[in-house]
């Protein structure tokens, strides 16, 4: 057995050269192309169809050694292409048709488990293969019949995972694979107990693959109990590190609000698109609402949004609908945007480890990207500290002046109605344009009209792009796949999941948090300070404080769990089995007091009801008990 102590790892395997600047990664050349690998024709036929041509450099070492036989441990940094590193061989090696679970995937966040579901999906539509997707948060009758009518590749989080091992709805006992996916983000999430126990339920002779940024002591541990002499490729270093990104820092203007800063900031980089990650969840509501406010096309993703509601959130990012998501930390962990541009730090991360999986989001595959911070005040600190730790050169920008952001943004609209005007016939309307710049309320209705205009140029640019790719609509989390010939069958499922499907409304609704302006015709206002008409909010009025408390949570709701120190759990153990329990994300978990037979978990008032719901479910051989807090505590 290996011992996996950094000291006695292998050599860092040696990676292919990297890819010329200029090249695509449909060029980039790492080992022999797919069509060389030793794979059947329907695979090949589904791997070119996905667009690869060569394999990343994790994807050339560990697709061979998987096709090989015996466990792996790969280390690799995000990015680098591993979900078709294990998909691929997985795809091939398993039976097909025999509509038992031959192999399980365990990913960290929801988010990631239907990214691998829906890739693995795609590499296996020639093959007589069905995929399954079961997570947290969604309908547990669906995943249920989606087991029952059977699939050859499950791919799960951990607490749903397990609770379908226990409930007896997931049969593991034919499985010949256990892949751990993100494995140092799975128990840094507090998983460690119930990725064991769903270890403990495959077959010993399965074989195992470990993909991991990091090698922690947990996951030490891990291998030396359930992986049997695996091969280990090495292919990020101690330092962990991200290449191919431009790091860039604004010095935050004191003069003007912080969302200010962020609004010039954007009028002078005009990302394509980006994401913005924020510190709190507060500061996400805020930055959503403010841009939303000024003609911007954003959606917040945070902890507290509902599994339905961040897969409609994500479902229109993929689709090009959506130019800035804003996102906490944990809200962002398992996204995947593919040609994302720019990733911005409306505050720099406290812990700068963190920093580096933010931008890690962009430059992915070999492509290149943008990463770019506000930095102020406690910024400085982190930001020497990535400077020093990980030799992150910044490129030291100025943000523009008012007047300078007030040209920057007029311009680019004259320039997008100068394009409109070309091909229009508008001369009938310049007489109601001069009445109207006589009338004491004209301005807001010309903003009215150009409000519309804009949107429908936008709607438009989307429309011309999704039918260029093809795109009708974004694909739905992927559960179960009929097998060939059979398309016509097992569309219960597919019902049950579809009988609530959320409305678009041609207007965004307002968020939790985000009062609706009384001024909505003037929501494309400018990036600068224009003073208001009587009445009329705009983002510096009311002031930026009290914008701020429009965004707040509302006051917490105090839990009592019967969970504590007794049974082997912290504070982020407590924070992780609630939450899988409850189908809810442990985002929305503020805080959490652990005693040794219990804990005092904090929520927000309007999220208690979803966490109550975990009252009665079994962990283990104990069941679980979650009640409002009293004074005290009620007898067990």
């Amino acid at each position: 057995m290996h011992n996996m102590d950094e000291k006695n790892l292998p050599a860092e395997t040696p990676e292919t050269p990297a890819m010329p600047a200029g090249e695509s990664p449909s060029d980039y050349v790492a080992g022999i192309p797919y069509t060389e690998l030793p794979l059947s024709p329907e695979l090949q036929r589904a791997i070119a169809e996905h667009g690869y041509t060569h394999p990343t450099p994790v994807q050339a070492q560990a697709i061979p050694k998987v096709l090989a036989g015996g466990d792996l441990i790969v280390r690799s940094k995000t990015g680098t292409g591993k979900t078709a590193a294990f998909s691929i061989p997985v795809i091939e090696k398993i039976p097909e048709g025999s509509r038992k679970a031959q192999a399980l995937v365990l990913c960290p966040t929801r988010e990631l488990a239907i990214q691998v579901a829906q890739e693995a999906t795609e590499l296996a539509k020639y093959k007589d293969l069905r995929v399954a997707a079961i997570y947290g948060g969604a309908s547990m009758g669906a995943q249920i019949t989606a087991l029952q009518e059977g699939a050859e590749i499950i791919v799960g989080t951990p607490g749903r995972v397990y609770d379908h091992i226990r409930r007896g709805t997931l049969d593991l006992s034919q499985a010949i694979f256990g892949v751990l996916d993100e494995a140092d983000e799975m128990l840094s999430m507090g998983f460690f107990e119930e990725v064991t126990r769903i270890l403990d339920c495959l077959p010993k002779t399965r074989q195992t693959l470990l993909f991991s940024a990091t090698v922690p002591p947990e996951i030490e541990r891990m291998i030396r109990k359930y992986l049997r002499s695996p091969e280990t490729l090495l292919l990020s270093g101690d330092v962990y590190t991200v290449e191919g990104i431009t790091h860039v820092a604004y010095k935050m203007v004191e003069d003007y609000p912080k969302p200010r800063n962020l609004l010039y900031l954007l009028e002078l980089e005009n990302p394509e698109n980006a994401i913005i990650f924020a510190n709190t969840r507060d500061d996400t509501a805020l930055v959503a609402a403010v841009l939303n406010r000024n003609g911007y096309d954003a959606e917040m993703l945070s902890g507290e949004l509902a599994q339905k509601e961040r897969e409609r959130v994500m479902a229109k990012v993929k689709r090009g609908e959506v130019r800035y998501l804003v996102a906490t930390d944990i809200a962002a962990r398992g996204i995947d945007i593919s040609d994302l541009t720019h990733v911005i730090n409306y505050s720099l991360p406290e812990d700068p480890a963190v920093y580096l999986h933010r931008v890690g989001r962009t430059g992915r595959i070999g492509k290149t990207g943008t990463a770019i911070s506000l930095v102020g005040g406690r910024d400085y600190m982190i930001q020497a500290t990535l400077e020093r730790q990980y030799t992150i050169e910044f490129e030291k920008r100025t943000l523009p002046s008012a007047e300078e952001a007030r040209k920057l943004w007029t311009e680019r609209h004259v320039v997008e109605l100068r394009e409109g005007m070309g091909s229009s016939a508008f001369e009938a309307f310049i007489p109601l344009a001069q009445e109207l710049k006589k009338r004491t309320d004209g301005e807001f209705l010309i903003a009215y009209a150009l409000k519309q205009f804009f949107t429908h140029r936008r709607m438009e640019k989307i429309a011309l792009q999704q039918k260029a790719e093809g795109e009708v609509e974004a694909a739905p989390p992927p559960r179960a796949k009929p097998s060939r010939g059979a398309e016509g069958k097992g569309r219960g499922s597919e019902r049950a999941e579809g009988r609530r499907k959320p409305k678009e409304a041609e207007g965004r609704r307002p968020r939790r948090g985000e009062k609706k302006a009384e001024g909505e015709l003037s929501s494309l206002e400018p990036a600068v300070h224009v003073a208001p008409a009587p009445g009329v909010e705009t983002p510096d009025t009311p002031p930026m404080d009290e914008l701020g408390k429009e965004a707040r949570a509302p006051r917490s709701a105090k839990l009592w769990v019967s969970l504590g120190e007794d049974d082997g759990l912290d504070a982020e153990g407590v924070k992780a089995a609630l939450a899988e329990a409850a189908g809810a994300d442990a985002a929305a978990i503020e805080r959490v007091e652990v005693r040794p037979a219990h804990s005092f978990v904090f929520v927000p008032t309007d999220a208690a009801e979803a966490f109550l719901a975990a009252n009665g479910k079994a962990r283990g051989e104990k069941e679980l008990k979650v009640e409002k807090a009293r004074r005290r505590p009620p007898r067990r």
